[in-house]
This record gives C-alpha cells, sequence and structure tokens, in this order.
C-alpha cells in the first residue's frame, strides 16, 4: 500500500525483521501451542531504560492524536457497476474481521454492488470449505478475511484460474499486492507499527518498569508475526519483563483464556503489571479470572489490545474494565478501502498503495466511541467513485 515498489520493499523489511526475531529466539517454548514459559535472558538485565522510554513517550502521544485529516487517494476509477463480491471470514467471532466485513457491506451498497459474507468458523476445514463455496460461486472478486491463503491454497489456485481477483484483509504480514500468494493487494496497517506502539506503550506507561504477559495466536501468520517484534520491541527497555508468552487460538479464546489467566495470577501475581495481546478479545476473556482473583478494573495488570479495537473493547477502556488500551484498526475504512480496491483491479489500474497510519485509544482521546473511524475516507471514495 505505498506503490507496488514500496509494498514490495515492505514485505521485505517485515520478513527480515520476523526472520531475525525468530532466529534469535529460536529456543523459544512458548512458540508450542498452550506453552507459557520464556527463556531465562527474556527476564534479566538492568533496570529502566530513561532514553527508550522517552522515545516511547513522543510516539505514544503522536499516535494518541486523533485530528488525522484525511491521506489516503483522491484518484482512481470511477465506478464499475455489476459486481459482486464475496468475503470470507477466518470467524465471524473475531470482532476485527466482522468489522471490516461490516465496511465491505457497507461500501458495496455505496458503489452498488453485491456482497456475500461465508463464516470459516476458526477452522482449518471450515475455512477450506468456506473458501470452496466462495470460488464455486464464481462471483467477481474474493476476500480473504484474516487467515493465511496458503491454508487454502487449492481453492486459491482454483480462483486465479477462474481469473477471479483475490484481496486479503490481514491475510499476510505486509499490505499491498503478492505475488506467492497471488493478491491483488492485502490490506492492514504496517504490522511492525502496531507492534512497535503496543510496546512503546507499555514501557511509556510503566516508566520503564513493567512484568508483562504476551497472548498471540500462532497459527494465523499475521499475528505470530505481530506477537513477535511486540516481544523484540519490549526488549528494549531492559527494566521491562516478558513474564509469559501465551499461545492461544482465538477459536479457543473463550474456554481457554479464563483458566490461563487463573494460572498466571497464580504465578506471578504483583508482578504481572501489564499485559499485550495481539487482539482485544483475549481481554474481554480474561475479565472474569481477573474478577475472580480480585483484582481491579482499572488494573494493574494494565491491558492494551494491539488490535482490532472492536467497540466492546472501546466500552471496557471507557468503563475501566480490565482494558487500558487498544491499537485499533480502522476497520470500516479498511472495508471502504478493500472495494476500491477491487475497483481498480476490474479497471485495470494497480493497487492504490494506502496504509492506514496507526492510532492509539485510551479513555483520555477516545470521547466515548466505540470505534476508531478516522474521518474523510467515506467521502474521499464517494468522489472517486462518482457516488
Amino acid at each position: 500500500m505505498y506503490g507496488t515498489r514500496r509494498a514490495a520493499l515492505g514485505r521485505v523489511t517485515v520478513r527480515r525483521t520476523a526472520a531475525a526475531v525468530l532466529a534469535a529466539t529460536a529456543t523459544l517454548a512458548g512458540c508450542e501451542r498452550g506453552s507459557s514459559e520464556v527463556p531465562a535472558d527474556a527476564t534479566t538485565g538492568a533496570s529502566g531504560c530513561p532514553a527508550v522510554h522517552a522515545k516511547a513517550r513522543a510516539a505514544v502521544k503522536q499516535a494518541e492524536k486523533t485530528d488525522i485529516p484525511w491521506n489516503g487517494p483522491t484518484g482512481g476509477p470511477a465506478a464499475v457497476s455489476g459486481r459482486s463480491v464475496v468475503f470470507v471470514a477466518q470467524t465471524m467471532t473475531n470482532p476485527g474481521v466482522a468489522g471490516a466485513a461490516n465496511g465491505v457491506r457497507d461500501a458495496a451498497r455505496v458503489i452498488g454492488w453485491d456482497v456475500r459474507v461465508i463464516d470459516g468458523g476458526g477452522t482449518p476445514a471450515g475455512i477450506q470449505a468456506a473458501m470452496s463455496e466462495a470460488v464455486a460461486l464464481k462471483p467477481s472478486g474474493i476476500v480473504i478475511g484474516g487467515f493465511d491463503p496458503d491454508s487454502t491454497s487449492q481453492q486459491v489456485a482454483r480462483a486465479e484460474e477462474d481469473g477471479i481477483p483475490l484481496i486479503g484483509w490481514h491475510a499476510l504480514p505486509s499490505p499491498g499486492p503478492s505475488r506467492h500468494p497471488r493478491l491483488f493487494t492485502n490490506v492492514t496497517t504496517r504490522v511492525e507499527d502496531v507492534a512497535a506502539i503496543s510496546a512503546q506503550w507499555v514501557i511509556s506507561h510503566s516508566n520503564g518498569h513493567a512484568g508483562v504477559v504476551l497472548f498471540t495466536d500462532a497459527s494465523i501468520p499475521f499475528a505470530r508475526d505481530k506477537s513477535e517484534l511486540i516481544r523484540k520491541d519490549l526488549a528494549t527497555c531492559p527494566g521491562v519483563k516478558l513474564l509469559a508468552y501465551e499461545n492461544i487460538p482465538i477459536a479457543d479464546a473463550s474456554s481457554r483464556t479464563p483458566r490461563e489467566v487463573s494460572s498466571l495470577l497464580s504465578r506471578f501475581q504483583s508482578k504481572w503489571t501489564h499485559s499485550v495481546a495481539i487482539n482485544d478479545l483475549y481481554f474481554a476473556d480474561a475479565a472474569p479470572a481477573f474478577r475472580a482473583a480480585g483484582k481491579k478494573g482499572s488494573g494493574p495488570p494494565f491491558n492494551i489490545g494491539a488490535g482490532d479495537g472492536d467497540p466492546s473493547a472501546f466500552q471496557r477502556i471507557e468503563s475501566g474494565q480490565y482494558q487500558t488500551a487498544t491499537v485499533p484498526e480502522p476497520l470500516s475504512l479498511q472495508g471502504w478501502q478493500i472495494i476500491d480496491e477491487f475497483n481498480r483491479a476490474y479497471s485495470g489500474r494497480p493497487a492504490s498503495g494506502y496504509v492506514a497510519p496507526v492510532h492509539l485509544a485510551t479513555a483520555a482521546n477516545s470521547d466515548s466511541a466505540t470505534t476508531w473511524d478516522p474521518s474523510g475516507y467515506r467521502e474521499g471514495y464517494r468522489r472517486i467513485w462518482g457516488r
């Protein structure tokens, strides 16, 4: 999303960064499902980090701004008529996936297209079945909503044979076009930016002294890469200790998170001061365990979601109920962008190259909102489409 060349460079950067992180942490048992152990060197080092802390505070202040003008595309092809799109969802219980799907629906109504959403249910078999159904419908385009395209490689190959363009939402670690797998573009914020601001918020909020639990879903490449980058960024401050690295699949979060949180509270007690999760929903599932342990909703531990900023996350933040901050995706905006990208594909144009800037939401700047919905994009896309 800054043009094909820049998107390609961005993918190289993320791959190198992720590879370096993975190589440096090859001994981590926590990458295995259910593990919560971290290597000894992750919990050692001098306390505090004045220079890193100062940089983190500045980054957080910038990300908290809400008066950001629309910086997306201002030109493009007029609306193509009579198209249909199928949104294949990893699971509609993932609020981020559901929010992006709703954005696609809203934009499709404006441009005059038909949209169908097929829920993969969060399982490999369900997602493959949903993709098979989508391809069989022979739509004008298919959205890969929050899952790895390689997990449905046969269906992706059939779509390519049938000339059906594919657009990902959080399908790959990097925004922009992809050749392997072949996607016209992948719509997402930059995972390294989301990871960095999440870690910087912890460093800033704790004054460089924190005991952190990190929640991830290693079955989703985007989520796995995000959590690895978060861990790397937390490690820039010696006073921040990574206590545990919890791999809980999103599909199992409601059943497993309360049990795991209870165990973590027993193990770490007051040492656990902050949490970072790759998705806000972990904190909805963790709340009963925190409450049962007598923890105050306003923390500690102070919890930040590194995506996706669903309405329940904003409500927890506003009411001080076991979540303090989120790094929200502009889900509706991204749904509109997906429709615009399909319109470019149908018109023989390249992808727009747009990437939404990272944002940080707290009770102080959300103004009782339930989503991060920046201004200007609806009007911008309507002007491009002539709608």
